[in-house]
């Protein structure tokens, strides 16, 4: 098993609770986030992300590490649930991560920008 596994099977399970699948927003998390649209699912990825920073500067005072394990699987979570909205998956976002490997970050960030110089932005 690949630690891609688990998230495209809660990619599955995502795509399955969209309101254009039958999911119920009434019933499913999943599906009264998408039935609101964007604006609901990328505030409880701000949220999420703010709880996520949050807990990893707690762990500096002595927090729990568990934590900030379980906030980032939150923020993951409700990322996934807009990579689903925009017709995208975790493979998607594997992929880019492999197309960086063996990139330095100040590498990578200094070709993005000159991508965006060249009108590109990809």
């Amino acid at each position: 098993m690949t630690a891609a596994d688990p998230l495209a099977r809660l990619a599955e399970v995502i795509e399955s609770r969209k309101p254009a699948n039958g999911g119920d927003p009434e019933q499913s998390y999943v599906a009264r986030l998408l039935h609101k649209g964007p604006d609901a699912f990328l505030k409880k990825i701000g949220e999420e992300a703010t709880e996520t920073v949050m807990a990893a500067k707690d762990i500096d005072n002595g927090g729990d590490k568990s934590r900030l394990v379980g906030e980032v699987a939150d923020l993951w979570f409700h990322c996934m649930i807009a990579l689903a909205h925009y017709g995208l998956k975790p493979a998607d976002v594997v992929a880019e991560l492999q197309r960086r490997e063996g990139l330095g970050g100040l590498e990578e960030k200094a070709l993005r920008k000159a991508r965006e110089r060249e009108g590109r932005g990809d």
